[in-house]
């Protein structure tokens, strides 16, 4: 950070741990839990979007009370104080946002938001917990564990008796703001965190495995420009032979320290 005037952050799953939102893979990089949701089949069949949305009425609270972790507010002085240029996010917990980081960028969008697919109005998703909460009342809501896209690993009873809320507007389809697997990244996003990249000369990982494309791809452009690039994660990474600098330590317990070092120097 010391020797780069503009280092760009590119974070993942492992970010928001400490915040009580767990991660999607182990240190191999394997995937834990059921496949999620495919975009594709969520606008296709009435029955995917029953599913999800039953089970994100009972996840999304949890994931709604999170709050940044150490980690997170340490990223956020390291941008005030000019030590990185930008931070973009593999994440839709919101979480950096909330820390103050401002020039960010999240590449799969914000789970704290809706939009309609008819007539593209947007809501907070605090709204349309409202609306789910009034449409299935008797839906018997325990305490659980969040899933990092606001979803949850349980499987409500009487799930064909579910009611889906629809847009107030249009009476439309509703879905989470968010890129679902099997779907794109909006073009306007993807251009944004390219020309973060394009302006960096170095570029740090924190808590992704880079499994996923999405992420991967600012690794290997980085690597092809001849940007250093450094990783602080749990576990192997996609990109491993990419790296100039690998470390396995806790992001909320490493970053903190990385700020006293940085203003120390």
């Amino acid at each position: 950070l010391t020797r780069h005037a503009n280092v760009l952050v590119l974070t993942g799953a492992g970010m928001s741990t400490a915040s009580g939102i767990p991660d999607y893979r182990d240190k191999e990089g394997v995937r834990r839990g059921k496949m999620p949701v495919q975009g594709p089949d969520f606008r296709k069949y009435e029955a995917v979007r029953r599913r999800y949305w039953a089970r994100s009425m009972v996840g999304w609270p949890a994931l709604a009370q999170a709050m940044p972790n150490a980690g997170h507010r340490a990223l956020a002085e390291l941008e005030a104080d000019g030590a990185i240029c930008a931070v973009i996010t593999q994440n839709v917990d919101g979480l950096h946002q909330r820390a103050g980081s401002a020039r960010l960028t999240e590449l799969h969008g914000n789970i704290h938001q809706v939009v309609c697919l008819d007539c593209h109005a947007q809501f907070s998703r605090a709204f349309i917990q409202l609306l789910l909460e009034d449409a299935n009342p008797g839906l018997v809501r325990p305490p659980v564990v969040p899933a990092p896209d606001g979803d949850a690993q349980l499987e409500p009873e009487a799930l064909e008796l579910f009611r889906i809320p629809n847009c107030v507007h249009c009476a439309g389809t509703l879905k989470p703001d968010v890129v679902f697997f099997g779907d794109g990244v909006p073009s306007a996003c993807t251009e944004q965190a390219f020309a973060q990249l394009a302006r960096a000369d170095a570029l740090l990982v924190v808590g992704s495995s880079l499994m996923v494309f999405s992420g991967y791809r600012f690794c290997r452009m980085a690597a092809q420009a001849g940007k250093p690039i450094a990783a602080l994660n749990l576990g192997k990474t996609r990109a491993d032979e990419l790296l100039s600098l690998k470390t396995e330590a806790c992001a909320e317990q490493l970053l903190p320290e990385l700020v006293q070092l940085v203003r120390a120097a």
